[in-house]
């Protein structure tokens, strides 16, 4: 059987095997029958919310300042981004290297064994619970009024775009005073009560936003997700994860016109010897009597730009940081019913008991 033909048999096994089983082997391209389980490998996803910032001049912005006193207003449309946020979580991507077949067998009452959609092992003779992750927010600002929509008859007929703006100008200095005078008590009509307050200052508020952006311009945000994933094979793992331009927004590693976003891996644990690092050969000849699994080791992840650290953890666990160990086949013999749950981000055990 092709090293395929196990991930495609793991693969199908996305809900549950039930059979009887007794201990597993290591897989051997073209040998070996039974249920194909993987250990996972720890990755970083690193996510990445970025603000896309969209300017669109006002007709009236070459008068801002002498109408508005409101300076630095561009003619120019142009399009920016911000680093809005950057969060890591650590995922389970099978280890190629840690692939198992449990043998069938008539003595053993491991019944159940559940893996995930990627092959990596869940439970044995119990369920293990949904897990789902939480999807992030992206905002988006709302369409603003058009300014023309609140022009009156004399803004609208002038003869000219400078007249225009004057007149523009002057009424949102009306709408300011009429609020002004409402805030005071000093309106000629007042609102009845509190709800009518808030719904007359509200449209006065919209007024004055449309008119001003037909001298400041519009800016229309909105939020987009940059997701890369990095897989540390060493006790110390560096690199370029995405780069950023103000410009272009967030950009693959490789590509060079932005700033590098930089990430760092690091193991906090002791050098640990896998079951498999010592002598993969001699340990795939003799099968182990039992389940294999990992213990994870701590380790830590550092995302830095532009020298500064914006992001860091060092309370994450990985399977690769700790070591491969060996659940007994006499836990599943027909004298004990031993149920396990397995972390598939480290691939250890998160619970186990048995009658």
């Amino acid at each position: 059987m092709s090293k395929k033909g196990i991930i495609a048999m793991a693969m199908l096994a996305a809900t549950y095997w039930t059979a009887n089983a007794q201990s597993v082997d290591y897989y051997i391209p073209g040998e070996g029958e039974g249920i194909a389980y993987f250990l996972p490998k720890t990755a970083v996803e690193v996510n990445v919310i970025a603000t896309r910032v969209k300017y669109t001049p006002g007709d009236f912005c070459q008068y801002a300042n002498r109408y508005l006193r409101i300076n630095n207003v561009t003619s120019e449309p142009s399009t920016d981004w911000e680093i809005k946020k950057i969060e890591v979580r650590t995922i389970g991507v099978p280890d190629s290297t840690k692939a198992y077949i449990i043998k069938l067998s008539d003595k053993s009452v491991m019944s159940d064994i559940e893996v995930n959609d990627n092959g990596i092992i869940k439970a044995i003779n119990t369920s293990a619970p949904k897990t789902v992750s939480a999807d992030y927010i992206l905002e988006k600002s709302q369409p603003s009024e058009d300014g023309r929509k609140y022009m009156t008859e004399e803004i609208l007929s002038a003869g000219s775009t400078a007249k225009m703006a004057e007149l523009t100008a002057k009424e949102i200095y009306n709408i300011r005073e009429s609020k002004n005078l409402i805030l005071r008590g000093q309106a000629d009509t007042m609102p009845k009560d509190g709800a009518s307050l808030k719904l007359i200052m509200d449209n006065l508020d919209k007024q004055e936003k449309a008119l001003t952006e037909m001298f400041t311009g519009k800016k229309v945000t909105e939020d987009k997700l940059f997701t890369a994933v990095i897989t540390p094979e060493n006790n110390i793992t560096e690199g370029t994860v995405l780069r950023f331009s103000k410009k272009l927004g967030i950009l693959s590693s490789d590509n060079l016109a932005g700033e590098p976003i930089y990430i760092k891996v690091e193991s906090l644990s002791p050098m640990q010897i896998t079951a498999q690092s010592e002598d993969n050969d001699k340990k795939k000849k003799k099968a182990p009597k039992g389940i294999l699994y990992n213990i994870p080791g701590k380790g830590s992840v550092t995302i830095t730009f532009k020298g500064k650290s914006i992001f860091e953890d060092n309370n994450l666990m990985f399977a690769q940081f700790g070591n491969t160990e060996l659940l007994v086949d006499d836990l599943f013999n027909k004298k004990v019913s031993t149920r396990v749950i397995f972390d598939t981000v480290t691939g250890g055990i998160k619970k186990i008991d048995k009658d």
